[in-house]
């Protein structure tokens, strides 16, 4: 899953279908989708690849061809589809054929409840793709630490290493049944935390600060759950000193907080983010 990054590819629209659909774990569904309308989408520069799914609302009629600025302008907002940010796990241009991981909490959420229903030949319509993050092959070692948001873009991050690259990975799950087998050419030490019934991030937070940084520069990328990112940033800017140019963080979504609410107020909790690290900074 993603939010807002930086460096974005645009605003295009695009019409595809599902072509399969497999529970990697039992809350982790990867839906595969695909089609002539993928040709061309710009996908393969950044292992943080992500687009904005669009869900119509049941019942609404939207004009042909779809367009999202001529709903914006002649729909009411409450009529407008609905978006959900998801990483890209993995992109065949040959094939024309993507894939992203879902999260799944039975009925709870859209997007969830969508994949775990979905069956091929159903339309996909996504806004992107966006992204900014690929672990730079000119750092010392890498950080990658997330909750299961993270968790595809983690992933991706991990069969982009360069071959023998230190890396130092953190993922929480909320228990065994949830691990992955992930694949990549680094020098990878994982650690899979199993959360349970604990508040997410919480045991994410206490690995990172435990962790003996090995010598040299670091390449970061710390994203999930908004309060254990914010948690995290502080310790990696302040405490660790590390320059905002190396890090790639940010939350993906917030503690009780639908997708658009947090993308409605995110700008404002980046902004308290950053007053809060110049007042420490100068203090």
């Amino acid at each position: 899953m993603a939010n807002d990054r930086p460096a974005r590819k645009g605003r295009r629209l695009t019409r595809a279908k599902v072509l399969r659909v497999q529970w990697i774990t039992p809350h982790m569904i990867r839906v595969f989708i695909g089609g002539e309308g993928l040709a061309g989408l710009g996908v393969g520069e950044f292992t943080d690849h992500y687009i904005k799914l669009l869900f119509p609302v049941p019942g609404v009629s939207y004009p042909e061809p779809f367009d999202m600025e001529v709903i914006r302008r002649d729909l009411p907002r409450d009529q407008w589809p609905r978006m959900r940010s998801y990483t890209v796990r993995s992109w065949d241009p040959h094939a024309l054929e993507m894939s992203v991981d879902f999260v799944h909490h039975g009925d709870e959420g859209l997007a969830g409840p969508w994949a775990a229903n979905a069956r091929a030949g159903d339309d996909v319509l996504f806004l992107g793709p966006g992204g900014a993050y690929r672990p730079s092959p000119e750092a010392d070692w890498h950080l990658l630490v997330g909750d299961e948001s993270a968790l595809p873009a983690i992933a991706a991050s991990l069969e982009a290493l360069p071959q023998g690259a230190p890396a130092r990975v953190f993922i929480e799950v909320t228990g065994p049944g949830e691990e992955q087998e992930l694949i990549t050419l680094g020098d990878a030490k994982l650690v899979w935390l199993h959360r349970g019934d604990a508040p997410v991030g919480d045991a994410l937070v206490e690995a990172v600060h435990g962790l003996e940084f090995p010598d040299g520069d670091v390449h970061a990328f710390v994203h999930g759950e908004a309060g254990f990112v914010k948690r995290l940033r502080r310790h990696l800017r302040v405490e660790r000193g590390i320059p905002l140019e190396q890090l790639s963080i940010s939350g993906y979504w917030r503690y009780g907080t639908d997708d658009e609410g947090w993308r409605a107020g995110k700008r404002e909790w980046n902004r308290q983010i950053e007053e809060e690290e110049a007042r420490s900074a100068a203090g």
